[in-house]
């Protein structure tokens, strides 16, 4: 039979040999070229003269072209029917020579002398599985259908494409749908996230849990994370740390742990915010000579609200004359009664700074893990959470990652929130280089495209180009996921309530003084009834801070102040997070707004609306005057006829109107944003530097007609 090289029909055709090459394997036409001496049966010149020919004609309309972009599809309109009546007599011609290489190819032996018998027209079988996007010709191939055909019923559906051009997964649906062919995305192609697999219990396997220390500022937090990774590292290894990546793991007893070496509620709090539960455990530092304070309340609720079990360790336990009892009375008062008292929660005496009860701790972490029966399945691709990431001017972005199941290795192309890559590198905690990292083990990665957030969610996918189209697709939708969600308020409470979105209302409380939290918590907790449960997961004295916020934004509660206000940070945070923050001055309007609320009789008569803020900088004392205050205008304006409140250190200490207002010697009627000015209060001559004037009106509300 008579052949002709590549090189020999590239120059008949007029054409570069990579170029032939290159057009024949993209046309998928049944040879076996793979360079330019390559030869080819003269039976096949007139199907590559042809369908080179064709494609010719089919760029000159602008619809076999390999430079049509995915965003050049364009939908078809009036002004289009020329061009697809031309289309229509190429797709006849091009049927025809798909018709005739097939003749060519069916029946044709290998060289095994198996008969290939290929028929384009079956039907595909059961359900097709593809990604975010396809090119026509691949789609073609997985439902078993002609090319031809595919771009025909595309054509019928609005859309024109190129034989090599990428469709994305609805409009693929569309297609098969119209061929009564059924498809599905590929599992791990989902843009929101990866399904959880119902894992075969018979491959968990015993993980290691993660740990999070909490407690107040001082009693001990680092000081006892240092202590275990002192004591725990391995010998020669501890004085030579000089970094480290934000989790480390000990071993005691042939068993690890992991912690995670961001102490303090805000950082465990704002990863839930972004969904993430890393921690499986929560240590508790108490300070033996100081008990429960501020920030231990928070760090209990705090915990609470997420679920996860808590270790106490009541730590400097060597200093002379404290009261371990007194201690543990404080921890019942709180639900937390020690096992020793005949309660479930295991409290642990230690001193970091002296090393006594380290490994004690450490066991009893281990019991508690054990417990929680932590498993995990290590055989299958990796998933996690992003522990912290910052951008390294010598190598990129560069982010912390503990593992939750599965094992990540080198190579791995990743998706990791909004940004996505393929691991170049990958250290341990030691910073030593390593190839993989399994289930509840932290792990320095390098070679995402971009930084991602403490918190993000992570998985591993098939190759870089799935990881790219997940994140594009993600980014599109960010904005519409986060204008959906629905944040609760006492003015839609009872809508939400009929509308079967609230079982449970989850309040946090701030106040005053002690006597007026406990008393609002109660009182709210009362207000119970059977289609909703009133919670109150936090109550604390003192100013609402962004730490109120965000446990509020995680657990979709509202924030009920008595006599206290939102600092500037936290209100700017609460209206980003769309939180509602209601403040009172009596109790009893605080609890009659969320009894009326929950029973859809909330109809306010007023409002109050802050005009400005401005911090009290200079007191002046002039006889026959009074107390001069010299200000400076923080937020806002300032007006003589307002009314205002005096704020201190967050608590609102006393109310009234201003009785003069100055800029250097002359009365003004307003003072604006960052202007100095002088000011006395009606009645109130106990002003502090630091103090906050808030200035404010109260609106009139309009009743609803009827």
């Amino acid at each position: 039979m008579a052949k002709i090289r590549v090189y020999e029909l590239a120059k008949e055709m007029e054409i570069s040999s990579k170029d032939l090459i290159n057009f024949i394997k993209d046309e998928n036409l049944d040879l076996n070229v793979k360079n330019h001496m390559s030869v080819i049966e003269n039976e096949y010149l007139d199907i590559i003269k042809e369908f080179y020919a064709n494609n010719d004609e089919s760029k000159n309309v602008g619809m076999r072209s390999d430079d049509i972009k995915k965003e050049d599809v364009v939908e078809v309109d009036n002004d289009q029917i020329r061009l697809l009546n031309e289309k229509q007599k190429l797709e006849d011609k091009y049927e025809n020579l798909v018709e005739k290489n097939k003749n060519f190819k069916r029946g044709r032996k290998n060289k095994k002398g198996r008969n290939e018998d290929i028929n384009n027209s079956s039907i595909a079988s059961g359900s097709v599985e593809i990604g975010n996007t396809i090119s026509i010709k691949d789609l073609s191939s997985k439902i078993n259908r002609p090319v031809n055909e595919v771009i025909k019923t595309l054509i019928f559906l609005g859309v024109i494409a190129a034989i090599n051009q990428e469709i994305d997964f609805d409009t693929a649906k569309k297609l098969c749908d119209k061929l009564g062919v059924e498809i599905s995305r590929e599992h791990g192609e989902d843009v929101s996230e990866v399904e959880e697999d119902k894992e075969d219990d018979s491959k968990l396997i015993k993980r290691p849990p993660v740990i999070t220390v909490m407690g107040h500022v001082d009693h001990g937090k680092t000081s006892l994370l240092d202590a275990i990774r002192k004591s725990k590292v391995v010998e020669g290894e501890a004085g030579g740390i000089t970094q480290h990546i934000g989790a480390y793991t000990v071993e005691i007893n042939d068993e690890k742990i992991t912690f995670l070496d961001t102490p303090g509620h805000e950082a465990f709090t704002a990863m839930r915010a972004r969904g993430a539960k890393v921690t499986d455990i929560v240590i508790l530092v108490v300070a033996a000579d100081d008990g429960i304070m501020p920030q231990t309340v928070e760090a209990i609720n705090h915990s609470k609200a997420a679920n996860v079990p808590i270790i106490v360790a009541i730590n400097k336990i060597d200093k002379p004359g404290v009261n371990i009892d007194k201690v543990k009375q404080e921890l019942a008062e709180y639900d937390l009664l020690a096992e020793d008292w005949g309660g479930k929660t295991i409290c642990s005496l230690v001193s970091a700074k002296a090393k006594i009860g380290i490994d004690e701790l450490l066991e009893m972490v281990l019991l508690a893990a054990e417990m929680e029966e932590l498993k995990a399945n290590p055989n299958k691709e990796a998933k996690g959470v992003v522990i912290e990431a910052n951008l390294d001017k010598g190598r990129g972005p560069v982010a912390t990652l503990i593992v939750e199941s599965g094992t990540l290795r080198v190579g791995d192309a990743v998706v990791a929130g909004n940004t996505y890559g393929k691991i170049r590198a990958m250290f341990d905690d030691k910073m030593k280089s390593i190839k993989a990292a399994g289930p509840s083990i932290p792990a320095e990665i390098l070679g995402l495209s971009e930084v991602p957030e403490a918190g993000d969610k992570f998985f591993v996918v098939k190759d870089e180009k799935t990881a790219r189209d997940i994140v594009e697709v993600r980014k599109k939708e960010n904005k519409d996921i986060n204008s959906s969600k629905t944040k609760v308020s006492l003015e839609d409470l009872y809508s939400q309530i009929k509308e079967g979105k609230i079982k449970e209302l989850d309040i946090i409380v701030k106040a005053d003084t002690q006597g007026s939290s406990e008393a609002i918590h109660s009182s709210l907790e009362k207000l119970s009834t059977d289609e909703v449960k009133v919670r109150v997961i936090h109550s604390g004295v003192g100013a609402i801070t962004e730490s109120d916020v965000t446990l509020a934004n995680v657990s979709n509660a509202i924030i009920v102040g008595f006599n206290v206000r939102p600092n500037i940070n936290a209100q700017n945070q609460a209206a980003k997070e769309m939180v509602n923050i209601q403040t009172y001055r009596v109790i009893y309007d605080a609890i009659d707004d969320v009894k009326k609320a929950m029973i859809g009789m909330l109809e306010p008569e007023k409002k109050e609306v802050v005009i400005g803020t401005c911090e009290i900088r200079k007191i002046y004392k002039i006889s026959n005057i009074g107390t001069i205050a010299g200000c400076y205008v923080l937020s806002g304006k300032i007006s003589r006829n307002n009314q205002v409140r005096i704020i201190r250190n967050g608590i609102v200490i006393f109310e009234s109107t201003l009785s003069s207002l100055k800029r250097y010697k002359d009365d003004v009627r307003e003072v604006a944003q960052n202007y100095e000015c002088g000011l006395s209060i009606e009645k109130f001559n106990d002003i502090k530097e630091g103090d906050i004037v808030e200035a404010f009106t109260i609106e009139e509300i309009k009743k609803k007609e009827l």
